[in-house]
């Protein structure tokens, strides 16, 4: 199992470096991509992968990704508005095929996966955006990392016993203090090659606030797992599970650096 997690992992890590360096289509295509897939794997753990009313999840995230290719974003709080108005329509219509769970589901899994999943386009499109894109990756992937490794050395104090009995305060924290450290290396190393007027802090804001919202996207990932006794959302990435096991925290993770990063240059100026 381990072999296979970190040959997976090295491949992961080569396509996040194509992928992301080349930016527009391919990143797009691939967003949209593990989107659906994401999407796909979360309403098979709610059971309505196989009924009519995923479709219009799907739908809808394809009209909203078309949305943000042919920057029709000041349409988007109108698109997630029809959407939500789309499934009371079957709701209704079909009445009584379907619980409102399930189509609280089927609208949850639009915004949690693919707007979610949508901020990792975004925030490449951003002025730097070349740049402040690996901050998610940092971030995210950074986190887990840095926690492990100071929970496994100073863990005493359970942070969620209950729901992932291994999770310490003290990986929590250095898991935030981690990410921010990659944070001010990357800036260190950039900064004179980005057009922001305080890269080090704006890096070193954006990956500790994305650190510590990345750890409850991947604890919110597990209450889901929990909640319905399953194991991993997939088996489509050797060693990892499902994308969800493997971008859970990315979830999170991209639109709290979209808007940190937006929180420091345009509210903070800095």
């Amino acid at each position: 199992m381990f072999g296979k997690r970190l040959v997976s992992g090295i491949i992961l890590v080569i396509l996040a470096v194509l992928v992301v360096g080349l930016g527009g289509i391919p990143l797009f295509i691939t967003s949209l991509i593990i989107s659906l897939i994401g999407q796909f794997e979360l309403y098979r753990a709610l059971g309505i992968d196989h009924k009519s009313i995923a479709a219009i999840g799907y739908m809808s995230s394809i009209v909203y990704y078309l949305l943000i290719w042919f920057e029709g974003r000041s349409y988007m709080a109108a698109m997630i508005t029809a959407t939500l108005m789309v499934f009371m329509a079957a709701y209704v219509i079909t009445f009584p095929e379907y619980k409102t769970e399930e189509i609280t589901a089927g609208f949850f899994g639009v915004c949690y996966v693919s707007v979610m999943m949508s901020y990792l386009y975004l925030t490449r499109q951003l002025p730097d955006g070349k740049y402040l894109v690996w901050l998610i990756f940092l971030s995210s992937w950074g986190c887990d990392t840095a926690a492990y490794c100071a929970g496994m050395l100073l863990g005493r104090h359970k942070m969620t016993p209950s729901l992932s009995p291994k999770k310490t305060w003290e990986g929590a924290i250095g898991g935030v203090l981690g990410a921010a450290l990659l944070g001010a290396l990357f800036a260190y190393f950039f900064s004179d090659d980005m057009g922001i007027e305080s890269p080090m802090f704006s890096c070193v804001f954006a990956c500790g606030v994305g650190a510590v919202i990345s750890q409850i996207g991947d604890l919110a990932a597990s209450a889901i797992k929990r909640n319905h006794n399953i194991k991993d959302y997939g088996r489509i990435i050797p060693g990892h599970g499902g994308i969800l096991d493997r971008f859970d925290s990315m979830l999170f993770t991209a639109p709290a650096i979209y808007y940190a990063i937006s929180f420091a240059v345009n509210i903070l100026h800095i």
